[in-house]
């Protein structure tokens, strides 16, 4: 699995678990999906994603 199939798989899950959890749980777990979205805009414009430079360290392909 490529890297940035890992990043769209987790972003993906965090997104997920945060609506359930702004649903079931407290709606101050918005601020999780709100990060997701924020960190995949941003990485749009800038190709920059922690997550890809620590999978990278880990030895995923790219």
């Amino acid at each position: 699995m490529k890297v940035i199939d890992i990043i769209h798989v987790f972003a993906g899950t965090l997104v997920l678990i945060g609506i359930i959890l702004t649903i079931f749980v407290n709606p101050w777990w918005a601020i999780l999906p709100a990060f997701v979205g924020a960190n995949l805009f941003q990485f749009g414009f800038t190709k920059f994603c922690p997550l890809g430079l620590i999978l990278k360290r880990l030895g995923f392909n790219e």
